[in-house]
């Protein structure tokens, strides 16, 4: 069947040309109104009904539901990317680029190359005689803060049972994963001339110590918690970010430290939290600064689809292959609290997301659109 919209490669050369960072620091955050305004455009010239959601200003989701009835099947996936390094690219990377059968752009791979297959296996069904509901959505700050997928309500999936996200595996289906906690850490000490220690005291030497207290802890959780299904089967802690003092002849009198905790399933992560607090607290004492330990956003817990969901089956015996595990956290837990049984399957590969030369397979395109349409025809068609 011919298609109303462009190829895929030109819908996400149009998609990729939209800058939609989300980031916690407010320097790098964008707006995603224009891709969702785009993907509204193109859901609406396949016959969907569109609702855009503002989750926040300048913050946006998109429900594009068509047909009607019980047991139907939602598309997902986020709009934003991650910040970005120009300077590490080998090309614009607001500009898709196509070399050695790779497509090269921001957001390529994580994940706007799967709105455009999808739109177009939507748009290429051989037939269209509904029994149940496809439901396309298209969220905000899954990257920064998950506020989107955290925006849904019941009556946003009325109708709906299974669910598929299409984050990047490699065409393999996720049926776990860990979850994701992300902290700042504020230090604030005094400033003082260099030439004299004694007059202030240097926030950026008591983060030094902080750096090691935190490295400490992730050592004793990691040799506590082990679940060998994961590829990197202990929790991780990442030093992500960290800002602090103006000037070389300064004492520094305020730093901050951003990083992240992915614990596994069934860890207590308050508790594990509240005794990270205690031990940065002792370090702080004895480096006379004062301290603040704060989420940057909602922690996204870990997540584990039931294994009788039709969804995993479905897409089991479709790619051959059994669901696995990954460390990388998604909006799944969000989706599976509203009942949604979710598998997260989609093109391209999570180790090329979030660096420079982020890229698509071509060769991925036509296998996502095949297996998509198989599983639209299985839970939506009659």
């Amino acid at each position: 069947m011919r298609s109303p919209l462009p190829a895929p490669e030109r819908m996400l050369a149009e998609l990729v040309a939209l800058p939609s960072v989300s980031s916690v620091d407010p320097a790098f955050d964008m707006s995603n109104r224009a891709v969702v305004e785009l993907l509204a455009q193109w859901c609406s010239t396949l016959g969907f009904s569109c609702q855009v959601q503002e989750v926040a200003a300048g913050k946006f989701n998109l429900l594009a539901r068509l047909g009607a009835g019980e047991q139907g099947l939602l598309l997902a996936g986020h709009t934003d990317t991650v910040p970005y390094d120009r300077e590490g690219w080998s090309s614009d990377p607001f500009c898709l680029t196509r070399r050695d059968d790779r497509l090269y752009g921001l957001g390529s791979a994580d994940m706007k190359g799967f709105f455009a297959i999808a739109l177009h296996a939507i748009a290429t069904l051989p037939q269209r005689r509904w029994r149940a509901p496809l439901v396309l959505l298209a969220t905000c700050d899954e990257e920064s803060s998950m506020r989107g997928a955290q925006a849904l309500v019941r009556d946003d999936v009325h109708g709906l049972h299974q669910a598929l996200i299409g984050e990047p595996t490699g065409l393999r289906p996720v049926t776990r994963h860990k979850g994701i906690v992300m902290q700042e850490l504020s230090l604030q000490g005094r400033s003082g001339h260099s030439s004299d220690p004694g007059l202030g005291r240097s926030a950026l030497e008591a983060m030094h110590a902080c750096l090691a207290t935190l490295l400490d802890f992730r050592s004793d959780l990691q040799a506590r918690y082990r679940q060998d299904v994961f590829q990197v089967p202990v929790p991780t802690l990442n030093l992500g970010a960290i800002h602090g003092g103006d000037n070389p002849n300064r004492i520094c009198a305020q730093c901050r430290l951003q990083f992240d905790l992915r614990p596994l399933p069934g860890m207590p992560v308050t508790a594990l939290l509240q005794d990270l607090q205690t031990r940065l607290l002792a370090t702080c004492h004895q480096h006379h600064v004062d301290m603040h330990l704060r989420p940057l956003s909602a922690a996204t817990p870990a997540f584990h689809c039931r294994d009788e969901a039709a969804i995993l089956h479905a897409c089991q015996e479709l790619t051959g292959h059994a669901g696995i595990a990954v460390a990388f956290a998604t909006e799944a837990p969000y989706l599976s609290a509203l009942d949604l049984d979710t598998v997260i399957l989609g093109p391209g590969n999570i180790a090329v997301a979030h660096q420079p030369d982020e890229y698509l397979e071509c060769a991925s395109l036509v296998p996502m659109q095949d297996l998509l349409q198989s599983l639209i025809t299985r839970f939506c068609l009659a």
